[in-house]
């Protein structure tokens, strides 16, 4: 299909605003992916620059090769993954973090051009990918809380609820309950007016830090080379597997969501491999890997159709490079709601659990459970995948185990009993 064609009933002037409208609600996302990659051992402006390159870059693939009119953007869910859980969690660097990414999107790489993909989602059951997605969910939910001052360590308690008192606090909560009613409304860009709201009232509670008004681009913010130091490590593989099946699953369900709002299923393929290839080029921007942005639904709306759409956004996302120096004073009190919000939409997947089947709830719910109890993505999908050949002989259902799920049950107690002995 060439990259524009009316016979889908595209214009050139649709594609021009569905692309304006893509970038103004997703735009966000460099700012709070910055953040997140922050806390991996880079600055927050290398983190915003990475978050555009990535973006402008996967973009552009969608538009070239899969001929869609659809954005992509460092994944929320797998952004904290890699944050939280494969650098801090692991306690890998962030160079030997990106050969994680390397990995798993080499992995997904091969399930895009290859029928592994189909394989590997057939294996898995679904009780349990929802139950990653609901985990993840209440996983940012926590951090977006945490973020906000809205809960911090108790003195008695593990957790506690913040001094209402304190002007930063008292900006998140009015933030989040605007940021609440926006989302409700289905405004138009609400995250985008959410974080400058959110940043005018910090200005005028008189909490806003000034930052640097230079864009530092060099060689170490554009570029970086993946660290092969911890490849050996048994930890480092079992970091990579719970990653590469969060990258196959989740953009399965987004790019073939999509592609059946566009009614254009026949892309599925091609729009599968461009994000495929995409999230090989974070590894070497230094950033999480990119989806296919759930936002894209109000691209389509706006009438988004063809290639052109993702190219227009792509160029937008590029431009925002010479912003920085004044996006990069939003605080966290204008990106905690944002955090919230969205594990709000992840946690909704928990309607698809069939929470009256205890060989399939019991496992899901540990999975939730022990994401966000336990601060780490790869612990938490552990006890969920152990339980759950447990509860299948337990209950007789034998006959439900497959081969992949006995084998990936094994690496999680083998990595159990690694982190027990201390080896």
């Amino acid at each position: 299909m060439p990259l524009f064609s009316r016979n889908n009933g595209a214009s050139f002037r649709n594609e021009i605003i569905a692309g304006v409208i893509g970038y103004l609600t997703t735009v966000y996302i460099v700012v709070v992916n910055g953040s997140i990659l922050s806390e991996a051992g880079i600055t927050l402006q290398a983190g915003m620059i990475a978050t555009i390159l990535a973006s402008f870059i996967g973009t552009v693939l969608m538009g070239i090769i899969g001929r869609l009119p659809l954005i992509l953007i460092p994944g929320m869910g797998i952004n904290a993954l890699f944050a939280y859980s494969i650098i801090q969690g692991n306690g890998l660097t962030f160079q030997e973090g990106l050969l994680v990414v390397l990995i798993a999107s080499l992995i997904f790489l091969v399930t895009a051009f290859t029928k592994l993909g189909t394989l590997l989602k057939e294996a898995i059951p679904d009780s349990l990918k929802h139950a990653i997605s609901v985990g993840l969910g209440f996983f940012l939910i926590l951090i977006g809380l945490e973020k906000s001052g809205l809960i911090h360590n108790g003195t008695n308690t593990i957790i506690a609820i913040g001094d209402f008192g304190s002007p930063a606090i008292l900006v998140s909560l009015i933030t989040l309950f605007i940021a609440i009613f926006l989302f409700v409304k289905n405004v138009p860009a609400n995250f985008l007016i959410t974080m400058v709201i959110g940043t005018i009232l910090a200005s005028l509670f008189g909490i806003l830090e000034p930052r640097g008004n230079t864009i530092d681009i060099s060689s170490t913010s554009l570029l970086y080379v993946p660290s092969f130091t911890a490849i050996s490590d048994l930890s480092f593989w079992l970091a990579v597997f719970p990653l590469a099946m969060i990258l196959i699953f989740e953009n399965m369900g987004l790019i073939n969501g999509q592609v059946t709002m566009l009614n254009r299923e026949e892309s599925y393929g091609a729009g599968y491999r461009a994000t495929a290839i995409s999230t090989l080029t974070c590894a070497f921007f230094g950033t999480s890997p990119t989806v296919s942005a759930a936002e894209n639904a109000a691209v389509i709306a706006s009438k988004g159709r063809t290639g052109i759409t993702a190219l227009v956004a792509s160029g937008l996302f590029l431009a925002t490079i010479f912003i920085i120096p004044w996006i990069s004073m939003i605080p966290n009190a204008a990106i905690s709601p944002i955090l919230i919000i969205v594990g709000f939409i992840m946690v909704q997947n928990i309607r698809h659990i069939p929470l009256d089947n205890l060989s399939e709830a019991i496992p899901a719910f540990l999975i939730i459970v022990m994401i966000p109890f336990t601060y780490s993505i790869a612990d938490g999908m552990a006890f969920g995948f152990i339980a759950y050949p447990i509860v299948k002989i337990a209950l007789g259902k034998k006959k439900d185990l497959s081969m992949a799920i006995i084998i990936i049950s094994f690496l999680f107690i083998c990595d159990f009993v690694l982190k027990i002995t201390g080896i």
